[in-house]
């Protein structure tokens, strides 16, 4: 099998695929399976190279036939389409409460997952749950899956020692995180290619690429989770900006519920329910629980989700002064119910707003939810190794 294996055992890492290679791979996983002829007109790619390196990808087994169509004048024409089994990833979200571990396969459907709660997060826990998760996982595996697997993404929030007060953990417990590569501890145990990414960004890439976000040019998306982050689509493709930053809507200004300046992240994030419950002397571990059920909580979660939607708003129509946004996503680690609800507080909170200069955005619900960073971190390794971050506007190589 050629090209598939990144084990240290296996291909070399120097080794990439043909851009024009990447670039039929990703027009069928965004767009579905086609037959050759489409592809050359999708493409601008000759007949002939498109059938040349449709047959390469089959035989690597990144790609599989479909029904042959019928009924057409000329010869029967036969889809091909991205095979599920032709490439999976290990995607992690390491976050300030919980930490998950997931498998995906090409199409971006979770094959196993493992997941890990702390009051705050400590290296040592952490990487001994990687190590253990994906130990397990593999050897649930066929010998030609664990071939297939093309590296492990971690979604981490940046700066994660700077954070201690926020997740109410002492100082001195977070320091570790100051000098520690993550890259380098899952190298001590597993010799996958390792890809970090910022968590926030992360979710943005699974919704652009496993969601709805995809149907829009550009769009801003915010997810929201024990804090609020966020990340940016431009022309077809999740910006992360030189230093990994873009989207960081956090430390957008805002203002709490008693008009005093604040973050963004101080005023639409789960953390802040946290704080309801707490003074309330109710036990917020509920808020973590899998599966979701907050109906016992709704007397807490209705103010919240009212003051969440008015910051989300004001938050959605800055970034649209600045970009032109076509469209605010928005979704987070939260019941979908209550997501559709929040969804639907901020599409009516929005036009109140003094939007004079501006076309007001569509405002759209994610579709992952919970383990949007983890599955973000897995497609990272994915689009480094096998696709291109967007299609658009890319010409082929002749």
């Amino acid at each position: 099998m050629s090209q598939i294996q990144t084990h240290a055992s296996g291909a070399n890492q120097s080794e990439v695929r043909a851009y024009n290679e990447r670039l039929m791979l990703s027009v069928l996983h965004q767009e579905g399976a086609m037959p050759g002829s489409e592809m050359a007109r999708r493409t601008g790619l000759s007949s002939q190279t498109v059938s040349v390196i449709l047959r390469k990808l089959e035989q690597d087994g990144l790609i599989v036939r479909g029904e042959s169509q019928k009924g057409r004048v000329g010869k029967p024409s036969v889809p091909m389409g991205i095979n599920p089994e032709g490439l999976f990833s290990f995607g992690v979200k390491m976050g300030r409460r919980s930490a998950d571990l997931l498998l995906t396969d090409f199409c971006g459907t979770i094959r196993a997952q493992r997941r890990l709660r702390y009051a705050y997060p400590q290296p040592q826990e952490i990487f001994g749950f990687i190590q253990r998760s994906l130990a397990e996982i593999e050897a649930d595996l066929t010998a030609d899956q664990r071939d297939r697997i093309c590296g492990i993404g971690l979604a981490t929030p940046f700066d994660l020692w700077r954070w201690h007060e926020q997740v109410g953990a002492p100082k001195a417990s977070l320091e570790a995180w100051r000098e520690l590569d993550p890259a380098e501890e899952i190298a001590r145990f597993s010799d996958l290619r390792t890809f970090v990414i910022n968590d926030a960004t992360a979710a943005c890439r699974a919704e652009h690429m496993f969601g709805g976000s995809r149907a829009w040019r550009d769009c801003v998306y915010f997810f929201i989770a024990s804090f609020l982050g966020g990340g940016v689509v431009l022309n077809n493709s999740v910006y992360e900006g030189s230093r990994g930053n873009a989207g960081a809507l956090g430390p957008l200004p805002s203002r709490g519920v008693d008009g005093q300046e604040a973050r963004l992240l101080d005023t639409a994030s789960i953390r802040v329910l946290e704080r309801r419950l707490l003074a309330a002397d109710i036990d917020p571990s509920v808020l973590w629980q899998h599966p979701q059920d907050w109906s016992r909580i709704e007397a807490q979660v209705a103010p919240w989700l009212e003051e969440t939607a008015v910051a989300l708003a004001r938050a959605a129509l800055a970034t649209c002064a600045v970009i032109d946004f076509q469209a605010v996503v928005i979704d987070g680690a939260m019941p979908s119910p209550l997501r559709a609800r929040l969804v639907a507080r901020v599409r009516a909170e929005l036009p109140q707003l003094d939007s004079r200069g501006l076309v007001l955005p569509d405002v759209q619900e994610g579709r992952i939810g919970a383990n949007a960073s983890a599955l973000g971190a897995a497609a990272k390794p994915l689009i480094a190794q096998y696709l291109l971050d967007s299609h658009s506007g890319f010409s082929p190589i002749s």
